[in-house]
């Protein structure tokens, strides 16, 4: 389980950089003008030429390519229910690297994230437990008596 929440850490990391960087370029390519087929192909165009969009796609793939290996090797219950810490590191990347204000309120939205994560981590460890404890008694029962 530790290698799994290492490497879901390391994706919520690309996932949050991705997020940044896709904001950055976003702000910076602007608004449409109007709602127009040629409107819609110039935003585009400038999305796939802006670097921190670009890099920000790229990061998301990064993202996301963890995503099913973790999907691979660990229970969707318990995979699944951990990206929602995506929502912490954004949070954070957001106030600490884009400068964005983050209420109290908001911060108290994220300490509920992370209690529900451990709650999710403390049944995967009950889990586990459990699991060895089938095995051992499996085990002993299998050893012929003498």
């Amino acid at each position: 389980m530790i290698r799994l929440l290492l490497v879901l850490l390391a994706g919520l990391v690309m996932e949050a950089i991705g997020v940044v960087l896709l904001s950055k370029g976003i702000k910076e390519i602007g608004d449409m003008a109007q709602v127009s087929v040629s409107e819609i192909v110039r935003l585009i165009g400038r999305g796939a030429t802006n670097r921190d969009v670009v890099l920000g796609v790229a990061f998301e793939a990064a993202f996301f390519g963890v995503l099913l290996y973790l999907l691979s090797r660990g229970d969707v219950s318990f995979v699944w229910p951990l990206t929602a810490l995506s929502f912490v590191m954004t949070t954070l990347a957001a106030r600490f690297i884009l400068h964005e204000p983050v209420s109290g309120l908001r911060w108290c939205g994220v300490l509920l994230i992370i209690l529900g994560a451990g709650v999710i981590v403390y049944t995967e460890k009950l889990k586990e437990r459990q699991e060895r404890q089938a095995r051992a008694a499996a085990a002993t029962n299998a050893v012929p008596a003498p």
